[in-house]
């Protein structure tokens, strides 16, 4: 297929795909759903049977949960998981959030990390915001280069892809190491970590997938700009072999025949001078070469006209 797309297609494809992967990657690195999955909390005194009697007595839920409870068993003893509740949450680069009954309360992430682990997430904050610029980047690049061809500046075009080709696979690279590396520290924090935030279970969320995705897009990108920047030079140099092979064939040297041809004519000229130096018949010879020259002349005019 990307043999018979043209130079200013194939440039249009490499702009779409690195703008996608720039729209998702800035979309995913402001969000906060790249792991999500459930924390084990203690339940609040007004889930609790036996802590019932401590919630307010003006709550219209604490009453009816006690009337749906008056039937019940009489003891009811809270030990093991019965104490417990799951609490769902999401995480990010910036914030981790928890839902609390129909709200979130959120936390900043970077002050739950271990202070061992802090600074690997900085550096993964710092290549996720390098993959982003050198993405913009490349994106630019790739808006002139598309500028240039439609102005038919073709040298110049080549020159700037070759630098969105820099810029793109340079921004995949670093792309790559701040998604690994955020992963590392959410794992380092899941482990060790407040315990007050530790998760029952988790997962990566769509925020994470939308990365990853970005980064395709962007690898592709990079891909097809490099061979768009090769196939280009492939066929410059095609084109410049070409017109030299036409130049070289405009200038070509006269065959053996007419080489042949010509040597013979001068021969005749000098057999016809050394046989006109005959004193007596030199005036005679001489009308006779001129006319001969003149008739000679005309036969080189139509064999080379």
């Amino acid at each position: 297929m990307l043999e018979n797309m043209s130079r200013c297609n194939r440039s249009l494809l490499s702009l779409s795909l690195t703008s996608l992967a720039l729209a998702l990657s800035i979309l995913a690195f402001c969000t906060s759903y790249w792991c999500e999955g459930t924390h084990k909390v203690v339940k609040p005194l007004c889930l609790s049977p036996v802590k019932l009697k401590n919630c307010g007595q003006n709550n219209k839920q604490t009453r009816l949960r006690k009337k749906a409870l008056a039937n019940a068993v009489h003891y009811i003893w809270e030990t093991g998981e019965d104490k417990y509740m799951l609490r769902y949450f999401h995480t990010g680069f910036w914030l981790s959030c928890e839902a609390h009954n129909e709200e979130e309360k959120c936390r900043s992430f970077i002050e739950l990390t271990p202070g061992e682990t802090q600074g690997v997430l900085w550096l993964s904050v710092v290549s996720e915001f390098a993959y982003i610029g050198l993405l913009a980047m490349g994106f630019l690049l790739m808006w002139v280069e598309v500028l240039c061809l439609c102005a038919h500046k073709e040298m110049y075009a080549l020159k700037i892809n070759a630098f969105a080709a820099i810029c793109t696979v340079l921004s995949g690279l670093m792309g790559m190491v701040a998604h690994m590396m955020y992963t590392t520290v959410f794992q380092l924090t899941v482990s060790i970590g407040p315990k007050d935030w530790r998760p029952q279970t988790w997962d990566y969320g769509w925020s994470f997938a939308l990365a990853w995705i970005s980064f395709s897009c962007c690898m592709a990108a990079a891909v097809f700009t490099l061979n768009s920047y090769t196939k280009t030079l492939i066929e410059m140099k095609h084109r410049a072999r070409v017109r030299l092979e036409e130049a070289r064939a405009a200038i070509q040297a006269p065959s053996y025949d007419e080489v042949l041809q010509k040597e013979q004519h001068v021969r005749n000229q000098l057999n016809v001078i050394e046989e006109s130096i005959d004193f007596n018949h030199f005036r005679e010879n001489w009308k006779t070469l001129n006319k001969q020259q003149q008739k000679e002349l005309s036969i080189q005019m139509e064999m080379y006209g």
